[in-house]
């Protein structure tokens, strides 16, 4: 099974977010023609699964094949796969392909005995622009998930927790009047007692890994013209999620200390955040794995069971000119994840 060649075609073969089409058919065509039985595909969305009784728990293992487009500071052709010196460039070889071929060379290592799970490898779409037919279609398809490895550039270190986002969309209101006569409630100042809060309030459950749930003030707009006190004042907050709260339970504890309308454009990127304590961190660490905590967003971000983010190759490389896996950075890769999960016990 030449997982390399696989990448390196993967590579000849555009697959930018919601454009997944054909980089699916060909990585559908080359599973069946290596053999892999059962493989489902729901839109650009592909998963297999070990046979195992239903009452095990079910691990997933999931990796996007979707990428940004390149950028104008590539100095290679971003669709013509080159090695050298132990290194394949190509968009999309570091962001998300290292994982996509080093997740499924395990996937296949482990389905070759028995395991205390039911395990599950995908590849899915729309990662890049957390796209609805992507991760979410391909949950509401594969049924209960116990514990999920996501596979992004960590350099093979444990992503124990992961950053979210709410973007809130706050409107503070008060009575137009004459700016020359005492007259009307100024919105403006009705909104500076809120926007003071989200500046300078500290929610009291701090991330070991991801410190303060953080909250900015972004933008702020209020008034039609110089002598008229405005009756509105809209201003927009990005919060930042720190896995010790969902963004449901964040969203009310905000609605609850200000005066302002808040409305949420979604709650669905949520942050994450995995205990120490954990079996799959507990034997990371005996393989002198580092947990650490993301800034970045990756599927882990929409799973609503544990998950682990680590995968080959560096963040740094992705979505930057001239992007490039390390060969040796994928078989290293499989090897840590057999060995982070073979008989593990969840």
């Amino acid at each position: 099974m030449d997982t390399v060649d696989l990448l390196q075609n993967l590579i000849h073969i555009p697959s930018f977010s919601r454009e997944e089409g054909s980089s699916c058919d060909y990585l559908e065509k080359w599973l069946a023609d290596n053999g892999f039985r059962d493989i489902h595909r729901i839109g650009n969305n592909l998963w297999m699964e070990s046979e195992a009784p239903s009452w095990k728990p079910t691990i997933l293992l999931n990796a996007h094949i979707d990428t940004v487009k390149p950028n104008h500071g590539y100095t290679r052709d971003p669709f013509s796969p080159q090695i050298e010196d132990g290194k394949l460039y190509g968009l999309g070889s570091n962001d998300d392909g290292g994982s996509l071929v080093a997740l499924l060379e395990a996937y296949s290592e482990l389905i070759k005995k028995p395991q205390p799970y039911r395990l599950v490898y995908s590849a899915t779409a729309e990662e890049e622009v957390c796209g609805k037919g992507g991760f979410d279609l391909f949950l509401s398809e594969v049924g209960k998930i116990d514990f999920g490895v996501i596979g992004e550039p960590t350099g093979m270190n444990m992503a124990v927790a992961e950053k979210g986002l709410m973007v809130l969309d706050c409107v503070a209101r008060g009575k137009s009047g004459h700016a020359a006569r005492e007259e009307g409630v100024n919105a403006i100042y009705e909104a500076l007692t809120d926007i003071d809060w989200f500046r300078h309030f500290r929610f009291p459950r701090v991330s070991e890994y991801l410190g303060p749930v953080k909250m900015s003030v972004t933008m702020i707009a209020a008034g039609t013209q110089h002598n008229v006190v405005p009756d509105e004042c809209r201003f927009v907050v990005d919060v930042r999620p720190n896995g010790m709260y969902s963004n449901p339970e964040l969203l009310g504890l905000i609605k609850d200390a200000v005066k302002c309308e808040v409305k949420e454009r979604s709650t669905r990127i949520g942050s994450s955040h995995l205990p120490t304590s954990h079996p799959v961190v507990v034997r990371g660490l005996s393989l002198g794995l580092q947990p650490f905590g993301s800034p970045t967003t990756s599927n882990q971000a929409l799973c609503p069971f544990p998950t682990l983010k680590i995968g080959p190759g560096d963040s740094a490389r992705s979505h930057g000119p001239d992007e490039y896996i390390g060969l040796d950075e994928i078989s290293s890769a499989v090897g840590i994840y057999v060995k982070l999960l073979d008989q593990l016990e969840i």
